[in-house]
């Protein structure tokens, strides 16, 4: 099959023939349709994740079910599937609770193994961990899910509680802050998004958000206290970094709630953050870390009545060998919208 593959780390990335792969005990081989990328593969293929090499990158899926190992009971060849960018064991404590997302014997395909950047790739514990995909809804769309769309939804109703008529103030507006601002709209909050690109920002003004910021090395929280009379209820950095991270907590009112969703990769493995803030004004710092797949329904149904449109957030839609080129430019020209793989091109 062709796939995208890396030899080095931060290298040239190839688009060449590799084996398929086939089915393990309890795991599927996914037919990849349509693949997102994502600022997390930038993240691999920049040396920030442990990854064994040559390897295909590739996290964010949706295709048909082309082969079954034995013991799958719940998938047949021909299902239309997706999957969490954080596959569960499905035997620990965690996963048995509905907590897959954060198994400590998790799998992820881009990372732990070969990715969805391929005409097919494998997905471990297949019961545990295969979404089906309604008929109405399209492998780009479902292939949003996996990790951007997913993990912000949770975020926001899992994580933060948001609510009608909260502040939130979304640090980023690419493919986590756009679908933040849109899931936060659809639960009645009011949005203020803020980014370096005015581009993103227009979109994210299309998507509903009430007040945009252009982050150009001006105050961000001052002017996120001044558009909200006193600070954001909620705030999320949906980039991963020193600064965005310390805007997003600094821009909360007085016990507001702060999400992080954005990688903050460092060498000491440790990243500043204004903890003073957090314990003098009793803010909650809460990690987010995707979403389990037993948590996909009720996203799914919010998608098939129409009152979320991840389809919207897809800007374009290009081949293996394009995404080559892309993916190393990411962390400098990252494009307002998602951008979609068709390993098929």
């Amino acid at each position: 099959m062709r796939a995208m593959v890396m030899a080095e780390i931060a290298g040239p990335l190839v688009v060449t023939e590799v084996p398929e792969p086939t089915a393990p005990e309890g795991g599927a081989v996914i037919e990849v349709h349509a693949t997102g990328l994502c600022r997390s593969d930038w993240h691999a293929w920049a040396g920030h994740d442990d990854i064994a090499l040559p390897h295909i990158p590739g996290h964010e899926l949706a295709g048909i079910v082309a082969q079954v190992g034995s013991g799958v009971e719940r998938w047949t060849v021909g299902d239309r599937v997706t999957v969490p960018f954080v596959c569960g064991c499905g035997r620990c404590e965690w996963c048995l609770s509905g907590n897959a997302q954060v198994c400590p014997h998790q799998q992820q395909p881009g990372f732990t193994h070969g990715g969805s950047f391929a005409e097919r790739v494998v997905v471990h514990a297949a019961d545990r961990n295969l979404v089906a995909v309604p008929a109405s809804i399209s492998f780009a769309s479902a292939a949003a899910l996996g990790c951007r769309f997913a993990t912000a939804y949770r975020a926001l109703t899992s994580r933060a509680r948001l609510t009608t008529d909260e502040w939130v103030v979304i640090v980023g507006a690419g493919g986590v802050g756009l679908s933040a601002v849109m899931i936060a709209k659809a639960l009645g909050a009011k949005v203020v998004a803020v980014d370096r690109s005015t581009a993103a920002l227009d979109v994210a003004r299309s998507l509903g958000a009430d007040e945009v910021i252009v982050a150009d090395g001006s105050d961000v929280p001052a002017a996120v206290n001044a558009l909200t009379g006193g600070g954001a209820h909620v705030s999320v950095d949906a980039v991963g970094s020193e600064q965005t991270c310390a805007d997003a907590i600094h821009s909360l009112r007085r016990r507001g709630r702060h999400v992080q969703v954005g990688l903050l990769p460092s060498a000491s493995g440790l990243t500043p953050a204004p903890l003073a803030r957090a314990i003098a004004w009793e803010l909650d710092l809460l990690g987010s870390h995707g979403m389990a797949a037993e948590d996909y329904p009720g996203m799914l149904q919010l998608i098939v009545r129409g009152t979320l449109r991840p389809q919207d957030l897809i800007e374009r839609t290009v081949s293996l060998e394009q995404a080559a080129e892309l993916l190393p430019v990411m962390d400098s020209a990252s494009p307002a919208g998602m951008t979609m793989i068709d390993p098929r091109r």
